[in-house]
């Protein structure tokens, strides 16, 4: 069987310095807010081209806490998109705003700009525009919008580690980034984690202040605060993953590249890649007419494949009886006919071609 995702072959690929770093944190004895999350933030934000990177303890909780940090609260909303991980909008529920779902563009799965100006409300407080699958949402628009109406804008980057809109890396445009370490992801922890990143010194300070007792001093709560912090271990993992982020994605995209070549001349739509933009291909996403009968088959035929996302957020039983949205036609029709294909870095050439020979096959029939 072919996998999806394949985060064993990642740990292989970097195994000797994975083990050799989980061995250092264990010998030096100190395991939470150590000198591995004070490296890797440092060696985040130096990545990103950002001031601060404060690791947290997973992608939820780092939106959670970025709205927290901006004052956005109760009677406050969130515009965002339904066609995302319910991490997303679960974020801004747990902050106690109302997620404000909009339509997605047709072309790359991404908000459209167009429509978020006509969701804002007086209680409209911030955008979340989600990087989904590896490349930016159009975020030139984004911000224009923001500015013009003085909303905040928090960047969920947990599917684009690495991807950059028109030179400037995904996190480093908005008021502030927010990632996941899941393991699956492009920059992968052997277990949960997350990162926020900014450029404000202010915002940058009260994050560091929440994800840990609203601590200034130890045991000294001096503001709101609780426990979400990145643990020595999954940031020495991180550390090791980091360096070889920009090679990795770099792998995915040659992946995509061989993908667009072996399938273009079947009945499928191929992911589309934003002008001036990179795509890091944390999914090779498809349409297709008949998705499900698709899927079968490539599974039967030793093709693994995922749906990321079968259903909107907003048509979840607990999301609906929060949002005022009934239908979002683009992320609803979207929501029915895309399937991701294998793609991770270590995935094999003749694996690609498997893939394609066994989507030929069942167009053939």
């Amino acid at each position: 069987m072919i996998h999806c995702a394949n985060p064993k072959a990642q740990y292989l690929s970097y195994k000797d310095e994975i083990d050799s770093a989980i061995q250092r944190v264990l010998d030096s004895g100190w395991f939470v807010m150590g000198n591995e999350v004070i490296e890797f933030e440092k060696e985040f934000a130096q990545f990103n081209n950002v001031t601060h990177a404060i690791g947290v303890g997973s992608g939820t909780e780092a939106l959670h806490i970025a709205l927290r940090a901006m004052d956005i609260g109760h009677g406050d909303e969130v515009i965002t998109t339904a066609h995302t991980a319910v991490a997303t909008a679960s974020a801004i529920d747990l902050a106690s705003a109302k997620p404000i779902f909009v339509d997605i563009e047709q072309d790359y799965f991404t908000i459209d700009p167009q429509l978020i100006e006509k969701a804002i409300t007086p209680r409209t407080k911030a955008i979340i525009p989600v990087h989904i699958y590896g490349q930016s949402c159009d975020m030139d628009a984004i911000m224009d919008i923001a500015i013009k109406n003085n909303l905040k804008v928090i960047e969920d980057c947990a599917q684009a580690h690495g991807a950059e809109y028109k030179g400037k890396r995904v996190g480093s445009m908005g008021d502030v980034g927010c990632f996941s370490f899941y393991p699956t992801k492009n920059l992968g922890a052997i277990g949960d984690g997350g990162a926020i990143v900014t450029n404000n010194d202010q915002l940058g300070k009260k994050i560091k202040l929440i994800r840990e007792y609203g601590w200034e001093e130890r045991y000294i709560s001096s503001k709101e605060g609780w426990n979400s912090r990145l643990d020595e271990l999954q940031a020495a993992i991180l550390r090791v993953k980091l360096k070889n982020l920009d090679k990795d994605n770099n792998l995915r995209q040659q992946h995509a590249k061989k993908y667009n070549e072996l399938l273009k001349d079947l009945p499928i739509e191929l992911p589309k890649k934003r002008e001036n933009c990179t795509h890091v291909y944390h999914l090779f996403v498809i349409k297709v007419d008949k998705r499900d009968r698709l899927k079968e088959y490539l599974g039967k035929n030793g093709v693994n494949t995922t749906i990321q996302y079968p259903v909107p957020v907003h048509q979840q039983k607990y999301f609906q009886s929060l949002c005022r949205e009934k239908t979002l036609p683009i992320t609803e029709h979207v929501a029915k006919n895309i399937l991701s294909l294998p793609m991770y870095p270590e995935l094999e050439e003749n694996e690609i071609h498997k893939v394609s020979d066994v989507l030929k096959d069942y167009f053939s029939d």
